[in-house]
């Protein structure tokens, strides 16, 4: 085993410090959560050190999000059998919590408590941005 982290172990730690981020909850704070210290933690974020299974599967019970949520993103995963599995989220996901203005961003909107709010403001920020840029089915509230 070499000291460099591998492709995998980074993009999977990068995604567990955006969830924290997100959620505006500290290393130390995850870390005791997990029984683990907050230099634990940070190894896990760069990707030095693996995350196990189970711990990924506590992580994520922790962050509230599924295991398969660390893995979205990932550029060159292997391809799914034919009929197996969902694409994975765009890459742009990660990217913009990423990003001071993005993290910003994605905890003002989840503090928006009304749901009409929320869909006026995407309507606004897609009217300024030229458009939806994927498709989506609109459902009746």
């Amino acid at each position: 085993m070499t000291n460099n982290a591998n492709k995998i172990d980074k993009h999977v730690g990068s995604r567990v410090k955006a969830r924290r981020q997100v959620l505006g909850i500290s290393q130390e704070k995850l870390g005791g959560a997990l029984g683990v210290t907050f230099q634990q933690i940070q190894k896990y974020e760069k990707g030095t050190n693996r995350i196990s299974a189970s711990r990924l599967q506590q992580i994520g019970a922790t962050l509230g999000v599924p295991v398969g949520y660390f893995f979205e993103g990932l550029q060159d995963a292997p391809s799914r059998a034919a009929g197996f599995g969902e694409p994975s989220a765009p890459s742009y996901t990660a990217d913009t919590v990423s990003t001071d203005e993005g993290l910003r961003l994605m905890r003002a909107f989840l503090r928006i408590q009304d749901a009409a709010v929320r869909r006026r403001i995407i309507e606004l920020v897609e009217s300024i941005s030229g458009g939806p840029d994927l498709p989506f089915e609109k459902h009746e509230t």
